[in-house]
Order: structure tokens, then C-alpha cells, then sequence
């Protein structure tokens, strides 16, 4: 067992939480136990659970850490063109997606009816929706439409990056794409159909034959 250290409460969170999340993005959440998140931090299994009083307590903090990091990551800039932004921000969240599979897949399947969990999930998607709402290209639309667009297009690209990343029946570039071009047909339903996002497609691109 690692040596015992004494640390301040908001130092022994932080060690607890970075300890349970290396073992949540090795192992799928059922077989994480709190006694291996004690060992490994170097403490008894009580002082554990006097932070956080069960496994999907920890859990919940674990994703609510990660969500905000993300989000910080991937503040949007108003002097660049939003397409670019959000085409890096998708990559940044694929990028997680990846690393932390084991912990993707927990929150959106295995506890997919936790409300805690799923209360880090809208928390996130409305953020990211106000600040595209924001910003100048998309703030020229009718508010309310491009709002409901948004959110159903964001529901829509987590619930293809789940699938994606529990099969892997494409290939990452083809779904970035296909995010991509899922937000561009959702936009010139309820935008001027002029609408010019810089750096994106004229056109989403057209499947191919066969």
C-alpha cells in the first residue's frame, strides 16, 4: 500500500479524484471498487467514503471535473470563425472520448439513468449551446430555432460518438465529418440560406454510391 501522507481536505479531494479517475478510464465501472480507489490513493476505505459516501458519488464528481476541464479547453474565441472552433472543439472532446473510454461509456450507458449523471450532461450541452448561440455568425438566426437546433444537434453527436466509440464501425475522420455535416443541415433549415460559416463546406458532403 502506498505510504500515508497527510494532505489539506481540498488537496486529498483532488488526490481521490484524479486516483478514482485513472482507475474509471482503466477498468468499466463495475468492476472499479472503492477499496482499490483507497489503495491506490494511500487510505482507508473510511476516510474515502467520508469524501465521497459511494461509488457513484465519486463517479459523479469524477465526470463533473472532466466536463468543466473540456469546457474550459474549448471556449470559444469571438475573433475566430466559429466552424474552425468547432471543429477543434470536436476534436477535443473525441480526444477525451478516447482516452477515457471506460468512463464515456459508464455515463452514457451504464449509468444513462443516474440523475446526477445525466445532470452533468445537460449542464454541459446548454453551455455549449449558449455559447454558440452567442456567437456572431449563428446570433443573425431567429434565437429560438437555432436554439432547439443546437441542443438537438449536440444531443445527436454525443449519442453518434457513444456508438462510435463502443464500435468503432468507421473511421474518426468520417465522423467528424458527420457531425459536422449534421450541424450544416440543421443550421440551413432555420438560417438564411446564405448563411457563410468560415472555413466550412458549401455543402455537407454527399454520400457516396454503393
Amino acid at each position: 500500500m502506498t505510504t500515508r501522507r497527510r494532505l489539506a481536505p481540498a488537496e486529498r479531494r483532488s488526490q481521490l479524484l484524479d486516483t478514482g479517475a485513472r482507475l474509471f478510464a482503466a477498468k468499466p465501472y463495475d468492476e472499479v471498487l472503492m477499496e482499490d480507489v483507497a489503495e491506490r490513493a494511500g487510505v482507508s476505505r473510511a476516510l474515502l467514503y467520508r469524501y465521497f459516501p459511494g461509488k457513484r458519488d465519486l463517479f459523479a464528481a469524477i465526470y463533473r471535473q472532466a466536463a468543466d476541464r473540456l469546457l474550459a479547453e474549448t471556449e470559444l474565441d469571438p475573433a475566430r470563425p466559429v466552424y474552425a472552433q468547432l471543429r477543434a472543439g470536436l476534436d477535443a472532446h473525441i480526444d477525451y472520448f478516447v482516452a477515457h473510454r471506460n468512463t464515456v461509456l459508464a455515463a452514457n450507458r451504464v449509468l444513462a439513468g443516474d440523475p446526477v449523471i445525466q445532470a452533468v450532461i445537460t449542464d454541459e450541452l446548454s453551455t455549449l449551446r449558449e455559447r454558440l448561440l452567442d456567437t456572431p455568425e449563428l446570433a443573425r438566426g431567429p434565437r429560438e430555432a437555432v436554439s432547439a437546433a443546437l441542443m438537438s444537434w449536440l444531443v445527436f453527436v454525443r449519442t453518434l460518438c457513444v456508438d462510435w466509440l463502443a464500435h468503432r464501425a468507421f473511421s474518426r475522420a468520417v465522423l467528424l465529418d458527420m457531425c459536422l455535416g449534421a450541424l450544416l443541415g440543421t443550421l440551413g433549415a432555420v438560417m438564411d440560406p446564405d448563411l457563410d460559416l468560415d472555413g466550412a463546406p458549401d455543402h455537407p458532403r454527399a454520400p457516396a454510391d454503393g
